[in-house]
């Protein structure tokens, strides 16, 4: 199956450069890594550009920077892809080595799959960001009060797949999907702007459309580098719009990725 990891990004270069690191080391490597880029400078230009000539296959998704847009970048990324799977990441998410492999693994027609996140605190991201971090130090760095969550990064004998229709702990940043599932509701819904609520949003209208989701406790686990939190001008309007699809009975958004599908 080929899958298309979709990062997103936005001026974060040194981040960017963790992400992409991990995916040179995965267990079984993506078809293609497209880079969803809100609007970004040259300096991330250039780490595609390095990490292209390391032999990762890259596809640089760029559009005008007008704020943050990421349901739209994202949806463009989607757009130019080739892969059957999708998986989405982002610019401050390093994925352990097994992530493309445990959302093979576990893909099921039907269904969504929703990772989980090791927090990084900005001791331990310093570290990432030097490329010194190590999973074998997790544990000395819990104990100083620089890691939360530390039990997702656990790779059990006996694992936990949980079937449900919830919202709570939905995220985009390691979640993933059959692509033609994300086409059938019509992607992100681009009226959300700034940042917040796309993704439950996207899964409200999944779970419409006949989907279930899956859990994947210990496995598919990915490192949140730290960094200050995104401006949240915007997040009672994005609640509203998520309050409103709520109350609907429609799975196809209006404002989707329909309108870049005609243009590939």
């Amino acid at each position: 199956m080929k899958v298309s990891v979709v990062v997103s990004t936005y001026n974060r270069p040194e981040y960017l450069e963790v992400a992409l690191r991990g995916y040179l080391n995965q267990t079984i490597m993506p078809h293609e890594i497209i880079i969803a880029d809100d609007g970004s400078t040259d300096e991330t230009k250039a780490v595609i550009e390095k990490f292209r000539d390391l032999g990762l296959n890259l596809i640089h998704c760029w559009h005008e920077d007008r704020g943050f847009r990421l349901s739209v970048i994202r949806n463009k990324a989607v757009a130019m892809s080739s892969g059957e799977y999708l998986l989405f990441t982002d610019d401050d998410i390093l994925p352990s080595k097994r992530l493309v492999e445990d959302h093979i693994l576990y893909a099921e027609e039907g269904y969504f799959l929703q990772g989980h996140r090791v927090l990084l605190g900005p001791e331990a991201t310093e570290v990432a960001l030097k490329n010194s971090f190590k999973p074998r130090s997790l544990l000395r760095m819990y104990l100083r009060g620089q890691i939360r969550n530390l039990s997702n990064s656990f790779r059990l004998p006996i694992f936990i797949v949980k079937k449900s229709m919830s919202l709570k702990g939905i995220r985009g940043c390691n979640f993933s999907l059959f692509k033609k599932d994300f086409i059938a509701v019509n992607g992100f819904n681009e009226e959300f702007q700034g940042w917040g609520k796309e993704d439950s949003e996207l899964a409200i209208r999944l779970y419409r459309y006949g989907l279930r989701r899956k859990d994947l406790k210990f496995k598919a686990v990915c490192f949140h580098l730290y960094h200050p939190l995104h401006d949240r001008s915007r997040l009672a309007e994005n609640l509203q719009l998520l309050e409103r699809t709520s109350r609907s009975r429609d799975y196809y958004c209006k404002n989707g990725i329909d309108k870049y599908l005609l243009e590939v």
